[in-house]
């Protein structure tokens, strides 16, 4: 099955600093095969079958704590999922400047309840929808000025995010479409 890994924090500032071949030697010694990344910030895409893809995150995250003194949350979704993560974006629909969108990745679903008693306002004019494993971001001001940061989401949702611009979103989308046989065009 073609699947995106999504890393946090690899390759920003002097800590978690892994080459894009050794990041792709990891994936491969998990059992993954035809293993791309792109760009410098932890985005891998691989083919993994369905008994190596239940194995992938924790093979991943020892080897990278183990070998590299990296740690990091590895995140999946598979070329289907993340097609539909393009599709349904809100913001998209409502027709916001693609500069401003961000898509954060939960690591799972979060409690229905820990979703509604999030904060709306709480780094307006910034707005954020939570839908299923996805946090939908339009950050009109840009992404340093947002108090919307992976911390709160993670101390709020009880869980593990990490945040990719739109671009990176699409981009990695296209990725694993094309090598999977999907559709070779998203929005």
């Amino acid at each position: 099955m073609r699947t995106v890994a999504l890393l946090r924090s690899l390759n920003l500032g002097a800590h978690n600093r892994i080459g894009m071949k050794d990041l792709a030697a990891v994936f491969e010694g998990a059992g993954c095969t035809k293993v791309e990344t792109f760009i410098q910030s932890g985005n891998v895409v691989f083919d993994a079958s369905a008994a190596v893809l239940r194995k992938v995150p924790a093979l991943v995250a020892t080897a990278l704590r183990n070998d590299f003194d990296v740690t990091s949350p590895v995140v999946l979704r598979d070329a289907k999922e993340l097609a539909a993560v393009v599709k349904n974006n809100p913001f998209l629909k409502r027709g916001e400047a693609l500069t401003t969108l961000h898509v954060g990745f939960l690591l799972e679903k979060p409690d229905a309840g820990l979703v509604k008693a999030l904060d709306p306002l709480r780094s307006a004019p910034d707005e954020f929808q939570v839908l299923g494993r996805e946090v939908y971001l339009h950050l009109p001001n840009g992404v340093g000025r947002s108090k919307l940061t992976n911390a709160w989401f993670d101390a709020k949702l009880k869980g593990v995010v990490t945040v990719r611009n739109w671009n990176t979103v699409v981009e990695l989308s296209h990725l694993a479409l094309r090598r999977s046989g999907g559709l070779t065009t998203v929005v």
